[in-house]
C-alpha cells in the first residue's frame, strides 16, 4: 500500500503539493491507482474519526474495529469504502469538502481501484 492506516487519519485539505496538481480538473483526468489508493485510505481515516461515520460502515460490511486494519490490506476493500462514501450525498460532500476535491475525484478513484462495472462492457 501506498501509506498506512496510520497516515490517513487526518483529515486535512489536500493540495497541489501533495498531489502535484494545481487544479482539481486536471487531477481528476490524470489519477494515477496510487492517488486513488491514498485517497481510498484518507476516505478510511475520514470514516474513522468520528464514530457516527465508522459505525454505519462497519454494519455495513460486518467488520469490526479489532478487524478493520486487517481487512485494509484486503482487494477490494478500498473500493468499499469508496462506495459507503459515495453512497451517502452528505458524507460524499463532507468528504470532498474537507479535502478540498471535486466529489467528482471518488468515483473516478474507486473506478481506479474496483475496475469497470459490469455495465461498462459492450
Amino acid at each position: 500500500m501506498v501509506a498506512s492506516l496510520d497516515d490517513c487519519t487526518s483529515t486535512q485539505a489536500v493540495d497541489e503539493t501533495q498531489t502535484g496538481y494545481a487544479d482539481p480538473a486536471a487531477m481528476a483526468l490524470r489519477l494515477t491507482p496510487e492517488e486513488a489508493e491514498t485517497l481510498a485510505l484518507r476516505a478510511l481515516g475520514f470514516l474513522a474519526a468520528e464514530p457516527e461515520r465508522i459505525e454505519p460502515f462497519l454494519a455495513a460490511t460486518g467488520l469490526g474495529p479489532a478487524n478493520l486494519r486487517s481487512a485494509a490490506g484486503e482487494p477490494g476493500f478500498l473500493a468499499a469504502v469508496l462506495d459507503h462514501i459515495a453512497g451517502s450525498d452528505s458524507l460524499l460532500l463532507e468528504f470532498a469538502e474537507n479535502l478540498r476535491l471535486n466529489p467528482e475525484i471518488v468515483a473516478q478513484a474507486r473506478h481506479l481501484l474496483a475496475g469497470p462495472e459490469p455495465d461498462d462492457f459492450p
